[in-house]
Formats: C-alpha cells, structure tokens, sequence
C-alpha cells in the first residue's frame, strides 16, 4: 500500500505494526519528514520503502519501483506536525516566523515572495479561492500599500496588517482572524489543490479490485476535490430509467462511507488537530479495462 504523505510516520507504524503482510510505499515532499519517518520505520525496514516525492508523482515511483497496481492508498492532507510545529518553517500564525511555508524547503517560492511580488488582483483572487477570505481585497490592497516601504519577510507583520484590514465586528467571532490568509498563502506556495486534483484519480486507477483508498482532509476544498473525484468513479453513466446496469458499464468505486466522516469526542480530546478531519473511503470493485 501507499502512505502518500507519511509525514512522520505514524499512520505507516500502525499499519505496519498491524498488518503483518504490508510492504508500503511512503511519500513526503518534504525530506525533513522522510528521514525521520525512515528512523520510526527502522523496524519495519525490510517492508518499508521511504521516496522523497510529492504524492500527483505515484504513478512513476510505482512504475520505478516494478509496482503496476497496489491495495491500498492513503491520503493524510494538509500541513504535517512537523511543519506545523517548526517555527521557522512558517506554517503558524500564532509565533513570529519567516514567512516559507514550503512543504519542500528545497524548491520553488515562499509566501513572501508571493507577497512582496504579485500584483493586488492575483493576491485578492488567491485570499478569496483559497482562504475563503470574504475581505480578500482589503488585505491584497493593504498588503501592495505598505510592501513598498519594507517588504514583508515574518509572520507577525503580516497578521497585524490582516487583523488591521478586517472589520472590527468580523474579528470578534472565528478564532484568528489572519487563519484563512495563512491558508490561502499556504496552499498557494505548495499547489496543493491542483496536486490533489491530479493525485486522486492516479490513485484510484493503481488499485486492484478490492483494494481502498482513504482520504483525510482538513478544509472544505480539499474535500469538495475529494468527494467529486470518488463521485465520478462510484456512479455510472447508464440513464436512471434503465432496470439494470449493463455488464462492463458499473462503477470502478464502491464508498465505503455516507458523505464524510468525523473524529470523535474521544479522538479530540486525545488529539484535537482532529477536530476538522474529513474522512471518506471507497473500495475498488471493477478492474481497468484492457
């Protein structure tokens, strides 16, 4: 099976530890996260193969590795502990940090590149896409305003200009009001939902029949993209009037659950980034056709 963002390893230790027959298959963008996760599977070592890779690129590190199809994929999403609790990485709004962001520190822009280079219109459409900001171009216009003067570099800049540019009645309610800024910015810098939209399908068709794959998101986009892609394998194209579905024309996908799932009262008290977990799970039940 494939942990497609093994981040630290936690869910590959269970299943490891649990299923003896596994051989898995970990991926991370982030090789801070595969060498660590490569120490808390040293006991698993010979059922264990760690790449340093962003998970839309499974289809060629399976093909590298002599893997035409696999039983199982899982899909943790979002910004791993690791990266959310390394300040430096800038990730948290509630500390003073640089603003990076990248999940691969290795390559591409960080978030204040993002801010001290795109124009108003590109930062409100990104803040108001991807953050869901409803103020997204009071703060790109507040953000071009005052970037001239000293470009933005740390955190705490950039939440007290948000804080400043929103209304006084929106900020009482909602928790930090520079969260979905920090989202958008985030999810900007990583191209996670157009990695996503290319991820899912790529998943579902290494599949064997029988095998599953699981999707853990934390924001709304993340499993709106989560929930169309399986709607598209687990319906068929034959009209609703038809009394039976034609051989060869079933669905690949059969959902194993009702809309999304939540986490617990239990599970969020034993861990409350649980709280906004949305899972869905479906199982392959029609092989690719030749």
């Amino acid at each position: 099976m494939v942990d497609a963002t093994v981040g630290l390893g936690g869910h590959s230790e269970q299943l490891l530890a649990r299923f003896p027959g596994v051989r898995l298959i970990g991926l991370d963008r982030d090789e801070q996260a595969v060498r660590m996760s490569q120490d808390r599977l040293s006991p698993y070592a010979d059922r264990v193969t760690l790449v340093h890779a962003v998970y839309d690129g499974m289809p060629d590190v399976l093909a590298s590795l002599g893997l035409p199809s696999v039983d199982g994929v899982l899909f943790d999403l979002g910004v791993s502990s690791l990266q959310l609790d390394r300040p430096d990485r800038g990730f948290a709004y509630s500390v003073d940090a640089p603003l990076d962001m990248r999940m691969d520190p290795s390559q591409g822009a960080t978030a204040a590149d993002v801010l001290n280079t795109y124009p108003a219109r590109d930062l409100a459409r990104i803040l108001s896409r991807y953050g869901e900001e409803r103020f997204a171009r009071r703060i790109a216009e507040a953000v071009v305003r005052t970037r001239d003067a000293a470009p933005f570099t740390t955190s705490a800049r950039l939440v007290d200009l948000v804080r400043d540019a929103i209304p006084a009645p929106a900020r009482r309610t909602g928790g930090n009001p520079a969260k979905r800024t920090f989202q958008a910015l985030r999810i900007e810098v990583n191209g996670e939902l157009e990695v996503l939209e290319r991820a899912l399908p790529a998943a579902v068709d290494a599949l064997n029949v029988g095998g599953r794959i699981v999707v853990m998101s934390y924001q709304s986009l993340e499993d709106r993209i989560t929930k169309s892609v399986l709607a598209a394998y687990t319906t068929t194209t034959v009209p609703v009037d038809l009394p039976f579905v034609p051989e060869g024309q079933e669905p690949a996908l059969r959902l194993l659950t009702r809309g999304s799932e939540r986490a617990g009262d239990d599970e969020i008290a034993e861990n409350p980034r649980a709280r906004s977990v949305r899972l869905r799970a479906a199982e392959r039940v029609k092989a690719v056709a030749a």
